[in-house]
Parts: structure tokens; sequence; C-alpha cells
């Protein structure tokens, strides 16, 4: 892996920060791949003089994708959208990175997707995810898919989010309550990655499933965010007749939930038993509990201070 040129496509992003570092450590040379440099510049003071670079680089353009790629050994692609045209980022755009990493030669891919990727799926974001997994494939045959369930970490807009609202709100609303979730921690679909790209040759062909180690369902997340904040909000889980109703909204500025979602959430999005996982790459899936209270912290009434405080007033 020593001195690999390695092109992350998305790499400024929330996960791209934690496969860069785990690249960087890997003893890679890193090349970020970004529609908007600005957003990766930090990431320049990671590895050592030269050890990074950033270009400009836009997988719905091919031609700024065959730039980016040229000379690389292995090409990771991250990019993906939860708004928007989901086709021309997760098929087209997918497609237009294997087509050109097909054609440099490129040694290694790696695809990351998400799990309900399906091509027969219901909601359109499944849909082109399955469709991307299909176009990459057919393009780059050797190509390693990665599917994550949701990711948490520091910046992650998943946890914080729900943990933003429960801090403002005295109740808060449930839909789906039971729908089962595996958050994967950041840094551990990072290294994964990572270990990936040392060894194309290896794990070329591949499709690997990245959970946690705890399986929750969106009830059981929501009461444990509450927890850890300090908040005790009355939490109302809603029946699927609202959920459906409201998702039909979606459309409406400041809407809850689009419809897309809520037909996302009609399935649990966990690792299938069958599949590979983070264990067959010799990494230990981190709990969400061992690292979500530490950023969580923000969000309690007395800052870093609230938990001490709570402590001093039990008798």
């Amino acid at each position: 892996m020593k001195d690999r040129l390695v092109t992350v496509f998305g790499g400024g992003g929330f996960v791209g920060r934690y496969v860069v570092q785990a690249l960087l450590q890997a003893g890679a040379r890193v090349r970020v791949a970004q529609r908007d440099p600005r957003q990766a510049w930090y990431l320049k003071t990671q590895g050592g003089l030269g050890r990074t670079q950033v270009v400009a680089a836009d997988i719905t353009r091919p031609g700024t994708v065959a730039a980016a790629v040229a000379g690389a050994g292995t090409v990771i692609n991250l990019v993906g959208v939860l708004s928007g045209n989901f086709q021309l980022f997760h098929h087209a755009g997918a497609r237009a990175v294997a087509e050109a990493a097909a054609e440099a030669g490129v040694e290694g891919l790696v695809h990351v997707s998400a799990i309900g990727a399906d091509p027969a799926s219901p909601s359109a974001y499944g849909r082109s995810k399955g469709e991307g997994e299909a176009a990459v494939r057919a393009a780059f045959p050797r190509a390693t898919i990665v599917r994550p369930s949701i990711v948490f970490g520091r910046e992650d807009q998943f946890i914080n989010r729900f943990a933003g609202l429960i801090a403002k709100a005295p109740v808060v609303p449930v839909l789906r309550a039971p729908v089962r979730f595996q958050p994967v921690f950041a840094g551990d679909v990072g290294e994964g990655i990572a270990r990936i790209a040392v060894d194309p040759l290896a794990y070329g062909g591949r499709l690997f499933e990245f959970g946690g180690p705890d399986v929750v369902t969106m009830g059981e997340l929501i009461r444990f965010i509450a927890r850890e904040i300090g908040r005790t909000p009355t939490i109302l889980e809603l029946p699927d007749l609202a959920g459906d109703l409201l998702s039909r909204a979606g459309f409406l500025p400041g809407a809850p939930i689009t419809r897309d979602q809520w037909l996302m959430l009609q399935r649990d999005n966990v690792v299938a038993p069958e599949a590979e996982g983070l264990d067959r790459l010799g990494i230990q899936a981190t709990p969400l509990a061992a690292v979500a209270p530490n950023y969580l912290v923000r969000f309690r009434k007395q800052g870093r201070f609230g938990r001490r405080v709570e402590q001093a007033a039990r008798p």
C-alpha cells in the first residue's frame, strides 16, 4: 500500500474524512476528488507533505472524472445524496466513475452504496442505489461494493439531527418506531474501506455490508438519545396511518418526512445474515454507546458540565 495513489470521490464529506485518515495511516497517497475543492482543504493537514492532494471533480461530468482517476492504483466512490436527483448521482455518476476507472486501467474500485440498495425497491433512493451497483459491476466487474447501515460519528446528520429535535421539543413524535437499524461507526467504515483498498486483488468482486454490534429500533434509538442528553420529552409513537398521511404532504416546505423517506422506512436497515461484514476484515465494530455520548454532550442543558451537575445533585 505504501505510496499507492488512491483517488477518493467525495473524500471531503462525513465518511470521507475517516476514509482518507485510514488510507494515510496505511501509507497511501490520497487524491481527494471533490466538486467544491474548498470542502476538502482541511484534509491537507492529515498527512505528511505531499501525501494529500485535492482536485476539482464532479461525477456528473465524465471529463473531470477521467482526469481525477488518471494514475491512480485504486479508486473509491463515496458520493451519495439524500435528496434531489438520485439517478444522476447514484446511477449515472457511479457508472461514470466505474467506466473511467476501467478505461484508466485502475487495479481496484470500491463503490460505497447502502443497505437496502435494490433495483426493485419501492423508494427512488433504494432503486437508484441498486441500479448504480449494477452499472458499476457492468463497467468494472471486479469492483468491491460496500453497503453501510446508518453511519454515526461526531459530524453525522442522523443522531445529531434527532438530538437537536429532542433538545427543543417537549413532545417528540416517532414514525415507524419498530423499524430496525444497525448503526455503524464512521471510523470503522473508514478503516474497512481502506483495508479493502489495500488489497484490491483479494477483495475485488465481493460485496460487504457494514453494521455495528447493536440492532436497535427507531423508538429505542430516540429514547437512547434522550437519555444521553438528559432530556425527558413525551415520546409519541405514531401509527403507520398517520405516518403515511404525513409523507403524502412531504413535498411541502418544512414537511417532517418525504414520501420517499417513508417508503425507505418500510424495511429494516440491518446487515443480511449471510453478508460479509466488518469482522471479515478483522475489524471489531464499535458500539453506539461507546462514541455517541462524547459528541451528544453539547445538547445537554449545561453542555459538558451537565452530567456532573446531575451526579452532584443525586443523594
